[in-house]
């Protein structure tokens, strides 16, 4: 045989080696939970889906050195003729579960303890741990300890879902229970009578409506304010007093209404008072004290058949009021 078709022959040999030698994958993104023999070697067959173990987390990445490659290759038989110097690096995507997802799940496990519906979680220095892109993750609180005198809990968590292993967690953190409360809008200042416009409603702490604070707008609307409020502060009803509809010092109007006759006189308030209160006033021409229920802005009025505190001249006088006035 000469020369050349030796050469040609050998030549063949060594190509045919060649391409049935497996080809190493530098560099690959794992989709699985776990890594398969097909992940390092190319053109494997069936045999590339032997399992070799567990795959990084999510979100991290391994790297297989050469040593270890010519471990695994001799281990299943694969045909590679690779060195030490070959590397191959497994990388897994992730992202970062969604916070809420697990707020969803705390809520709902507190509420079932008794905690509230409306809760404002805090989780402390907790990071949410990477999963699978695109993966729908579901979380059971397997254990749940809940103390409802400080609002502080602890959970285990388990996490599930596709192309990820199960994972538990341990989580611990407060919770409180949220109602809503109105509170002042600005700066009010002693002695404001409140307005619609003077508050708002907000979420806080239930503890903080215990207390003896207003719970509605309707508790504070129209009332006075006898002490300093900052904005954003709720209301507390001991820092409430009734408007008052009559001022000390004030003319008012003495109504009586008897008979079908509707009677007027002029009157000196004795007292300051609000809406539906009773005070002393001084007719100021008959110099009777008398009591009446406020029914509007300076407006008294006196029922039939009052009789005065302190009668005209120190007497006490027996019938109506004198100096009475048609209007």
């Amino acid at each position: 045989m000469r020369a050349r078709e030796i050469a040609a022959m050998l030549a063949a040999m060594f190509a045919s080696g060649a391409a049935d030698a497996a080809a190493l994958r530098p560099m690959v993104t794992l989709d699985a939970p776990v890594v398969r023999l097909e992940d390092l070697f190319d053109d494997l067959g069936a045999g590339g889906q032997r399992v070799l173990g567990p795959a990084p987390a999510p979100g991290s990445r391994i790297v297989v050195e050469g040593a270890q490659l010519r471990a695994i290759a001799r281990q299943f038989g694969v045909d590679w003729r690779g060195s030490a110097a070959d590397r191959v690096i497994l990388d897994r995507p992730g992202r970062v579960m969604p916070r809420e997802k697990l707020m969803v799940a705390m809520r709902a496990a507190l509420s079932g303890v008794g905690a509230g519906e409306d809760l404002e979680i805090d989780l402390g220095a907790f990071q949410a741990p990477m999963v699978p892109p695109g993966c729908e993750v579901e979380i059971a609180v397997e254990q749940l300890d809940w103390d409802g005198g400080s609002g502080r809990f602890t959970a285990q968590l388990a996490l599930t879902g596709d192309a990820m292993a199960m994972l538990r967690l341990r989580i611990s953190g407060s919770a409180q229970e949220m109602v809503p409360l109105p509170v002042a809008t600005r700066r009010l200042a002693p002695g404001s009578v409140l307005q619609d416009d003077d508050l708002r409603m907000t979420r806080m702490r239930a503890a903080i409506a215990r207390s003896g604070v207003a719970r509605v707008a309707a508790e504070a609307v129209g009332q006075t304010l006898r002490r300093q409020l900052a904005p954003g502060q709720p209301v507390p009803l001991g820092d409430l007093g009734r408007t008052a509809a009559v001022q000390k010092g004030a003319r008012v109007t003495l109504r009586l209404r008897a008979a079908g006759l509707a009677l007027t006189a002029s009157g000196l308030a004795l007292e300051a008072g609000a809406l539906g209160e009773h005070i002393r006033i001084l007719n100021t021409v008959s110099r009777a004290v008398v009591e009446g229920e406020i029914t509007g802005p300076d407006e008294v009025r006196v029922l039939p058949g009052t009789q005065p505190l302190v009668p005209p001249g120190g007497r006490l006088a027996q019938a109506a009021l004198p100096n009475w006035s048609t209007p």
